[in-house]
Formats: C-alpha cells, sequence, structure tokens
C-alpha cells in the first residue's frame, strides 16, 4: 500500500515577509500531526505579492526553507515567491525534500494576465519523485485553467498534482470546479492550498481520482492534513472509478488528431503501463472447502 500524508495549510497571510509566522506555522502542524510527510502553501505566501521583493534563486529566503524542511524532516512545498533571474521575474515554487535539499523548481506558466504584471511564464511541466511513493506534478494557480497543464504532468506519471494558488476573488467556485475537474479527468488527486486573510478566500480543496470531494475548507485559517491512498489512484487508472471510465487509457488510444495540438501525442510510458483498456471484471477468489 502507497499511503501518503500531506497537509494544506490555508494560513491568514499579510501581503509583506510571512516568514516567521509560516516557520511557526510548519512547526506547529509537524508536532501535532507527526504522521504528515509533506507541507504545502499558497501561492506568494512568503513574501506576499510584489514583484520588488524577487529574489535569486538559490536566495536567502529559499535557504531558510531548505533548514526548516531539514529540522522537521518533512517534505516542503512552500508556496511560491518571486524569483529574478536577470532582467526576467518568474513565479516560483521551489520543492524541498526533508534533508533540505531543493529536488525541483516550477516557474509559473501562466502569469494571470493582465493583472500579474512584469511576470514571466515558464517553458516547462514540473514533475519530482518521492522515493517509495509515487510521482508528483506541481503546477501555480492560473496554470490549472489550462487542462494541458494537468494532462501533460499525468502523461509524464505524475498521481498526485500539488497546486498552490492565491485567490481573492470571486471566481474561487469557478476555480473548485476546475480543479475537481481536473481530477477527474486526470485520474488523480488534486491538492489546491489558497490563503485566506487580507491575502485570499480561502476554501482550499482536496479531490479525489474520480472526483470526489476529500475535503473543502472555509473562508479562515484551517490544517488541512488527509492520508492518501497512491496504489487507490492506479487502480482508478486501471478499471475506472467505481468501475466506470478508463479515461487515461482511451486519451492514449484515441486516434483523432486535434489542430490545437499537431500531430498526435507521442508515447508515455506512464500510461502504457497502465494495460489494455477492458471491461473490468470480479475477481477470482479461492472458494472455501467444504466439512
Amino acid at each position: 500500500m502507497r499511503e501518503f500524508a500531506i497537509a494544506g495549510l490555508q494560513l491568514e497571510l499579510a501581503n509583506h515577509d510571512n516568514l516567521d509566522a509560516i516557520e511557526r506555522e510548519i512547526r506547529g502542524a509537524k508536532a501535532r500531526r507527526p504522521w504528515v510527510e509533506m507541507i504545502v502553501l499558497s501561492e506568494l505566501s512568503l513574501l506576499g505579492a510584489a514583484t520588488d521583493r524577487a529574489e535569486p534563486l538559490p536566495g536567502p529566503t529559499e535557504a531558510r526553507l531548505q533548514a526548516v524542511a531539514a529540522r522537521e524532516g518533512v517534505w516542503l512545498v512552500a508556496g511560491s515567491l518571486y524569483e529574478r533571474d536577470g532582467d526576467r521575474i518568474y513565479n516560483t515554487a521551489p520543492v524541498i525534500d526533508p534533508s533540505g535539499t531543493v529536488v525541483a523548481r516550477h516557474r509559473k506558466i501562466f502569469p494571470f494576465e493582465p493583472y500579474e504584471r512584469g511576470v514571466s511564464g515558464g517553458t516547462e511541466c514540473t514533475v519530482f519523485d518521492m522515493p517509495g511513493v509515487g510521482r508528483f506534478g506541481i503546477s501555480i494557480c492560473y496554470d490549472m485553467w489550462f487542462p494541458e497543464t494537468t494532462r501533460s504532468m499525468v502523461w509524464q506519471g505524475a498521481e498526485i498534482i500539488v497546486h498552490p494558488t492565491l485567490t481573492n476573488t470571486i471566481d474561487r467556485g469557478a476555480e473548485l470546479a476546475i480543479a475537481r475537474a481536473n481530477a477527474a479527468t486526470n485520474q488523480c488527486y488534486f491538492v489546491d492550498i489558497n490563503a485566506a486573510g487580507d491575502l485570499a478566500v480561502g476554501r482550499s480543496a482536496i479531490y479525489g481520482p474520480g472526483g470526489e470531494t476529500l475535503h473543502e475548507a472555509g473562508t479562515a485559517r484551517e490544517i488541512i492534513a488527509v492520508t492518501l491512498d497512491l496504489d487507490h489512484v492506479r487502480r482508478v487508472r486501471e478499471r475506472g472509478w467505481n468501475g466506470l471510465g478508463q479515461v487515461l487509457k482511451s486519451f492514449r488510444d484515441g486516434v483523432a488528431e486535434f489542430p490545437a495540438y499537431g500531430r498526435g501525442r507521442g508515447r508515455s510510458a506512464a500510461l502504457d503501463a497502465l494495460g489494455p483498456l477492458t471491461l473490468p471484471m470480479a475477481p477470482k477468489r479461492q472458494e472455501r472447502g467444504t466439512p
């Protein structure tokens, strides 16, 4: 069984340096829930939503987060911060393992234009592996409005999508619908963590590979700790959620060509490993002997 415990921290934050408060929250979350293996924060939670606070990566904020992850022995997706790289600024989410090593950095592919001004878009979908557990994908806020991002990570084998977001507008309901649809159409867990307080409206959510709701938070501070079963993802992908649609196999085996994507999809080892698209059958169980 590939079970994995994750905690989303929906924190009441302000639009400035929140590092002291975040460090206290991480320490408290891990102390109260020592079984949690990964902690996820919201987009731009670290230094707020101002590009004049952009830092190079590696940099001082990331180094502090590395020390926190190593001290607490936890995987850390600490939301994101603005990264300065030459004359460009990116919205970047570092992924740090329990040794304090940065194993990935995701640059937000779709900045929220025209409002997120002066921010360049990244060019790559980001996946990373947790040894003994599985493959994760990471996207940031507006990325999920483009279904190609989640599908591309799943095509690379991602089973859990970690999604820091920052939303303080009336379209949060639409975002939850999109997050849930991403989970169902890609047969994956989708972990969408928003901020609360002055920065955002909360309502973080976690959805399962059938689109089922595992938790939807309210609008105030909330620690969302759940255990996810990656073997369940595998079963859903192989047999369909409750024996229904085998979405990824149908996508893999489809012959239609879509003008928006050019010719073909290429081969995916992750999708090929699901086996043929067949009707799920009842398991063969050994009959009990008669006395």
